[in-house]
C-alpha cells in the first residue's frame, strides 16, 4: 500500500497582521482527518533544530498524527519581535494557532501541545488559556514555578554559570536572519531590522530581582487550577526541572485535572538517548497519552499514579551512563510517605569559602559540558556536615533543613546538600538546595528553613547519609558578596521516608538505547586554580553542526567563569558563534558577554555582530559584509 503522506511550510497570520512561520507533517488523506500536534519554540526549525523533524516524521508515519512545528514570534522566519521568552504575545498567537490548526480540513478538531524545556513551558502556558481546542498536553522537563526553578534564580540568588548558557546565546540566536527561501523578497531588510532593535533578553532577567508579577507570568503556581486539559509531565532526576513534579501533581489530583509524571534518573535530554539511564523510549508514552486523550481509546494509561525511577547508591562521574535503581508506580500525595526527623547539633563559626561547589558545579545537567555532579568528598571537606548511618532509607518527595543561624554580615547564603557516602568516603549528591540571606541582623539568629529539590533515592545498605552546609554554592549560584562567617546554632532535617511496597503493579516501559548518545569530542569542561591570584575559574567550550532544509548551521560557545575567593568579586565571559550556510550565501552572529559581579552590582557589557557570507564562505570571523552590531553596557543592582 502507498501513502501519500506530505510536508509543507504554511504562514499564519496573527490578529495583528504578524504572520508565524510553521511547517505542517501531514499523514495519508485516505485515513480522514487526525488529530494534531504542536511543538513551538524559538530556536530555528529550519536549520539549529532541524533535526526534531525525525520525531515529527514518526509520529505522522507510524502514528497518523498531523504535526506542526512552528517557530514563534519574532525566531527563525516567523514576523515580529522576539521581546522576551515566554511574552503575554506568545501565549495569544498560539491560542490562535490552535484555532487556526483545529480548523483545517486534515485536523479532526483535536490539538495536543508537547515539547521538552521551552516548549513543555509554553504548553503549559497556554493550557492555562484554556482554547477550546487544546484537548491534553505533554511537557517534558518544564516548570511549574519560573522565579525558583528556571535559569536565572535559585533561592533568590543569581544563577551564575547559566549566565555563560543559554542565557547569552540567545542574544545572537535572536539577530540571525529569517531563512531566505522562507521569508521571499526583503529578508536581508528584515534581518537588518533584527539586528538593529533587538535587547538582549538577560538584561531583563538581571533586573527583575525579586519574585512579582514579572515571575508569576509565565509560570503555573500557584494558581494550577487554571489547567483544565490532561497533563503528563516527564521529568529528570539531573535536570534542573525536577520540581515540577510532585507539588504539580499533587495540585492536578487536588483539581481532579487527568494527569500523569514519569520521573526518570535522566539529564535535560531526550530521555531515550540521555546521560544516565536506564533510557526508555519516551514517544511510546507519548503516543499512548495522546491516543487515551486525543482519540478516546480506552488503552489502559495511568490518570492519577506517577511513574518514578528511584535511584540507589551508584558512584558519581561527571559523565555516568547508567545509574542503578527501580521503578516504581505511586500515587502522590503518597500514603506510604511519612517524615522522619533528624537533629543537626551547632557547628562553631565558619568561614564561608566563595567557590564551595564546584563538584556539583550546575544544578541542570544536559548535554556535556553541562554534565553531572562529581564525587562530593572536597566540597563535603569544607563546609559543616553531619552524619548518620542510611539504614536503607528509601527517600520520596523533598526533604527540609531548618537552621538557626547567625552571620557576621548583613548578606550571606546557605547551601544545603544531602549526599550518600560510602565505606571509602566517596560521597554522591542526592539533592540539594540553596537559600540567599539578605538584610540580616549581624549576630542575631535567624531561623532559615531551605526546601530541598523533589528526589526518589534508596541509600544501600552499610552507606552513611550526610547533610553537608556550606555558605556558597559556585558556580551554580553567585557567592555571597563579600566574605562572610556562619554560625550555626543547630536545626533539623526532615526527610521524606518511603515505606513501601506500593500497591500499584510496577510499570513496564519500552528501553530506549543501550548507551548514552553523549560524545565527549571536542569538549572543554575544566576547573582551574589560580593559587597564587586566588582565583578559582570553570572553563567550557563545545559546539555543534546540523543540516536542514533552511541550510548547514554550526553553533559554537566559549565561556568563562571565575571568583577571587578573597574578595568574592565574580565574572562571568562568553562568545557564541552562529553560522548558517546555505545556496548561494550565508550568515553568521556572534555575540560576547563580560559580567563583573560585585558587592553591591552587576556590570555587564554585551556586544552583538551580524555579518552577511558570501557564497563558498567557510565562517571565518573576518569574513563577510557588516549587517549590523551594537553594544550594551549597564550597571544593574545586585
Amino acid at each position: 500500500m502507498v501513502t501519500v503522506s506530505s510536508e509543507r511550510d504554511v504562514r499564519v497570520a496573527m490578529d495583528d497582521g504578524v504572520e508565524l512561520d510553521v511547517t505542517l507533517w501531514l499523514p495519508d488523506p485516505a485515513g480522514g482527518p487526525q488529530p494534531c500536534l504542536l511543538e513551538a519554540l524559538p530556536y530555528r526549525k529550519d536549520d539549529l533544530t532541524a533535526s526534531n523533524a525525525a520525531e515529527y516524521v514518526l509520529l505522522r508515519d507510524e502514528h497518523h498524527y498531523a504535526v506542526c512545528r512552528a517557530d514563534v514570534r519574532g525566531t527563525g522566519s516567523s514576523g515580529g519581535d522576539a521581546v522576551d521568552e515566554y511574552p503575554p504575545r506568545e501565549q495569544a498567537d498560539l491560542v490562535t494557532l490552535i484555532d487556526w490548526l483545529s480548523r483545517q480540513p486534515w485536523c479532526d478538531g483535536s490539538v495536543g501541545m508537547f515539547g521538552t524545556s521551552y516548549s513543555g513551558f509554553n504548553a503549559l502556558q497556554v493550557a492555562c488559556e484554556r482554547p477550546p481546542a487544546l484537548k491534553a498536553i505533554c511537557a517534558i522537563y518544564a516548570t511549574d514555578d519560573r522565579w525558583t526553578d528556571d535559569v536565572h534564580w535559585r533561592g533568590g540568588a543569581r544563577k551564575l554559570v547559566d549566565l555563560i548558557d543559554y542565557c547569552h546565546y540567545m542574544t545572537a540566536m535572536n539577530a540571525l536572519p529569517p531563512v531566505p527561501h522562507r521569508w521571499g523578497r526583503g529578508w536581508q531588510g528584515e534581518w537588518r531590522r533584527r539586528v538593529d532593535t533587538c535587547e538582549p533578553w538577560l538584561l531583563t532577567w538581571l533586573s527583575e530581582r525579586a519574585d512579582g508579577a514579572y515571575w508569576r507570568h509565565g509560570s503555573l503556581r500557584p494558581h494550577y487550577a487554571r489547567i483544565a486539559c490532561p497533563v503528563l509531565l516527564v521529568a529528570g532526576w539531573a535536570d534542573g526541572y525536577r520540581n515540577n513534579s510532585f507539588r504539580t501533581v499533587a495540585a492536578l489530583r487536588d483539581a481532579g485535572v487527568p494527569h500523569r509524571l514519569l520521573a526518570g534518573p535522566w539529564a535535560h535530554a531526550d530521555p531515550a538517548t540521555a546521560m544516565p539511564g536506564p533510557r526508555i523510549d519516551l514517544l511510546r508514552e507519548q503516543v499512548a497519552w495522546w491516543d487515551r486523550w486525543l482519540r478516546g481509546r480506552d488503552n489502559g494509561v495511568d490518570e492519577q499514579t506517577c511513574t518514578i525511577f528511584v535511584r540507589s547508591s551508584t558512584v558519581p562521574e561527571p559523565a555516568l551512563d547508567l545509574h542503578d535503581g527501580f521503578w516504581i508506580r505511586e500515587q502522590w500525595p503518597c500514603p506510604r510517605v511519612s517524615v522522619q526527623v533528624r537533629d543537626l547539633d551547632d557547628r562553631p563559626a565558619y568561614p564561608v569559602r566563595a567557590d564551595v561547589g564546584t563538584a556539583a558545579w550546575i544544578d541542570c545537567a544536559g548535554h556535556l559540558p553541562w554534565g553531572q555532579s562529581d564525587d562530593q568528598r572536597l566540597d563535603d571537606a569544607v563546609s559543616m556536615t553531619w552524619d548518620w548511618p542510611a539504614g536503607e532509607v528509601v527517600l520520596l518527595g523533598h526533604p527540609r533543613v531548618r537552621l538557626q543561624v547567625s552571620s557576621d554580615r548583613p548578606r550571606a547564603a546557605l547551601s544545603v546538600k544531602l549526599c550518600d557516602v560510602f565505606a571509602d568516603g566517596t560521597s554522591a549528591l542526592v539533592t540539594r538546595g540553596s537559600r540567599a540571606l539578605d538584610r540580616l541582623e549581624p549576630g542575631r539568629v535567624h531561623e532559615v528553613e531551605v526546601e530541598l529539590d523533589a528526589c526518589a533515592y534508596a541509600f544501600a545498605p552499610r552507606q552513611r547519609l550526610r547533610v553537608a552546609v556550606a555558605g556558597a554554592d559556585w558556580p551554580n549560584t553567585v557567592a555571597p558578596p563579600e566574605p562572610v562567617s556562619l554560625i550555626v546554632h543547630g536545626g533539623t532535617v526532615e526527610l521524606p521516608v518511603w515505606s513501601g511496597p506500593s500497591p500499584h503493579l510496577p510499570p513496564r516501559l519500552a528501553p530506549g538505547a543501550e548507551h548514552s548518545a553523549e560524545d565527549a569530542a571536542g569538549v572543554v569542561w575544566r576547573i582551574e586554580r589560580d593559587v597564587l591570584r586566588g582565583e578559582t575559574a570553570c572553563v567550557v567550550e563545545h559546539g555543534s553542526t546540523s543540516v536542514g532544509p533552511g541550510g548547514e548551521a554550526t553553533e559554537h560557545y566559549r565561556g568563562r567563569v571565575s571568583v577571587d575567593t578573597r574578595t568574592f568579586v565574580q565574572r562571568a565571559e562568553a562568545d557564541v558563534t552562529f553560522v548558517v550556510r546555505w545556496l548561494g550565501g550565508g550568515a553568521r552572529t556572534r555575540s560576547t558577554l563580560d559580567v563583573r559581579v560585585g558587592r553591591d552590582a552587576y556590570d555587564v557589557a554585551i556586544t552583538l555582530e551580524a555579518h552577511e557570507l558570501p557564497a563558498g564562505a567557510d565562517g571565518d570571523p573576518a569574513g563577510g559584509a557588516l549587517v549590523g552590531e551594537r553594544r550594551w553596557e549597564r550597571r544593574l543592582p545586585r
